[in-house]
């Protein structure tokens, strides 16, 4: 019976993929196709579907009430280019090589856009999975087969975390900070880190680190007069949300001559400059390690970061969602809440918020979207605030929950799984070293690029120094030359890199961010496929 129920399913599966195939149309705005055909090299297949969609779209939706000229402009001005134009295009041209084999110089996209590990073939950990699964199906803890397939430690695990789960089951709301008890682990994994106290009221799981970010600029933010300190290069979600919440970027430039340094000095002078244009700057952003420059912050200088924020009155916001992805002997993951309590500022002296999230590390659980964010230095009054925000959300999901707590507390010396996951942790970890020695190598030997060591989390951010004719065609196209560049490498290659204009940079030089997370036997591919790119740009537009 399930057989024949199953074989019915792919049926109307099949079905339903060819319909929508063939039907359903797809939203790009007018802006982002004037920039994806801008480029001689688009297929005649791209070109071909990105020109009906755009007609269809003036003939069917021209008298809808919402358009561009009266849609929120906080959300025209958000820009994510993780996920922006130059990715649009390689889905487009994955769907064409599977709809037409060869149709391409490169018979797969590599995406090497963003840091989704899993979809990259990484493997998630044994043990999280486990607990996972008999969480999700406590029916199966009690049969006698389930001994002989999970080990005794994810069993004894699964039965832990369904006790603190009201009704014992995932599939129910939990408290809107999350479980009570899951946050007990956590905070019990945060002291063992750091080797200070940690409260797990101060604890909210959330969806990834993402809404808690998300949650905080609402807090912080209140109008176009209140800045945020953020790197550049930064993450675009830290932009991204200033912009939706109707805030100030203020930015800070990290020193590419000195690894990406983080220079207080420079804080300063950005500070000062922000105040004399009446912008109320509330928080500091510090991304350690970097994304996406790859750079581990030396404790002395985070000392210095957290005496600025103390003396300044500012909120520190410490994203430490790569602190398990440190790849070079002489750097050290510190957490700042651990920095400011060896200092001696405690509770009332520092605002200090900590996210941490199961998508990066070596776990890369990016699908199961589970983080937290540790909230210290903040009255009674705001945390009420704070949970009024949370609880608006209900919960995070329970799957993100579970793994959040068990990132921080994982097997132990002596538990039955202890040996493979350390084994597993080590196999990620190393291999993520060598790809991003390999991969720094590659872009260092390039003419006229430059790559600082990948310290740490999981990408590379090389600056490349592009010949005038380049920048001039960049112009011509109406696009960014880094830009230019990416979907030139996009369509020669198949290789997906995120232009550095995504992430800001110093006026008048370029970059692009790639992963060093496609597996380690597809490297050799990707370096030799960008090196004669390379080589073939450059010739193009030397002269």
């Amino acid at each position: 019976m399930r057989r024949f129920v199953a074989d019915k399913a792919k049926t109307l599966i099949n079905r339903s993929r060819t319909t929508c195939s063939s039907s359903s149309p797809i939203t790009t705005s007018t802006s982002v196709l004037q920039r994806l055909t801008s480029s001689s090299s688009q297929s005649p297949a791209v070109l071909r579907f990105l020109s009906t969609s755009s007609d269809s779209m003036a003939s069917d939706y021209s008298s809808t009430p919402v358009t561009l000229n009266n849609v929120n402009p906080k959300v025209l001005k958000c820009e994510y280019a993780v996920r922006g134009e130059i990715v649009n295009l390689a889905q487009k041209l994955q769907q064409d090589l599977k709809e037409n084999p060869g149709s391409h110089p490169f018979d797969e996209i590599l995406y090497c856009n963003i840091g989704n590990p899993q979809s990259l073939a990484q493997q998630p950990i044994t043990f999280f999975r486990e607990v996972l699964a008999l969480c999700d199906h406590p029916l199966i803890l009690d049969k006698s087969e389930t001994q002989g397939l999970f080990s005794a430690d994810s069993i004894e695990r699964a039965f832990q975390i369904l006790d603190q789960i009201p009704g014992r089951a995932t599939g129910a709301y939990s408290h809107s900070q999350g479980i009570k008890g899951l946050r007990d682990t956590i905070a019990s994994g945060i002291e063992a880190r750091d080797g200070f106290p940690a409260d797990p009221n101060d604890i909210f799981l959330t969806d990834g680190a993402s809404p808690a970010v998300h949650m905080m600029m609402q807090l912080l933010i209140g109008s176009e007069n209140d800045g945020i300190l953020c790197p550049i290069p930064q993450y675009p979600l830290y932009s991204a949300s200033i912009a939706l919440h109707g805030g100030t970027l203020v930015p800070y430039y990290l020193d590419e001559e000195t690894g990406w340094g983080l220079e207080v000095s420079e804080l300063e002078n950005q500070l000062k400059t922000a105040k004399s244009k009446g912008i109320n700057v509330r928080a500091l952003a510090v991304i350690n390690p970097g994304n996406p420059t790859g750079q581990v912050l030396a404790e002395a200088n985070q000392r210095e970061i957290v005496e600025f924020c103390k003396k300044e009155g500012l909120v520190l916001l410490a994203d430490e969602v790569y602190q398990e992805n440190v790849y070079v002997p002489e750097k050290q993951f510190h957490s700042f809440k651990k920095v400011a309590r060896s200092m001696g500022f405690g509770e009332k002296d520092i605002s200090l918020v900590s996210f941490q999230s199961v998508s990066k590390g070596f776990y890369g659980e990016c699908g199961k979207r589970g983080g937290y964010m540790e909230v210290t230095g903040f009255s009674p009054e705001i945390r009420e605030q704070i949970y009024k925000v949370a609880s608006v959300n209900l919960c995070s999901n329970i799957s993100g929950q579970i793994l959040a707590s068990l990132v921080m507390s994982p097997p132990k010396v002596g538990d039955e799984s202890y040996e493979s996951f350390a084994a597993e942790k080590e196999g990620i970890l190393s291999s993520l070293a060598r790809r991003a020695k390999t991969l720094e190598d590659a872009f260092s030997s390039l003419e006229g690029v430059t790559c600082n060591k990948a310290e740490g989390a999981m990408y590379l951010f090389p600056r490349i120094n592009l010949p005038d004719k380049a920048i001039k065609a960049a112009e011509e196209a109406k696009t960014a030359p880094d830009a230019f560049y990416a979907r030139r490498l996009l369509n020669a290659t198949g290789i997906v890199v995120v232009p550095g204009s995504g992430f800001g940079q110093r006026p008048g030089t370029w970059h692009f961010r790639c992963t060093i997370l496609p597996q380690e036997e597809k490297i050799p591919a990707i370096v030799s496929r960008l090196t004669e790119f390379h080589k073939q740009f450059m010739d193009e537009f030397r002269g």
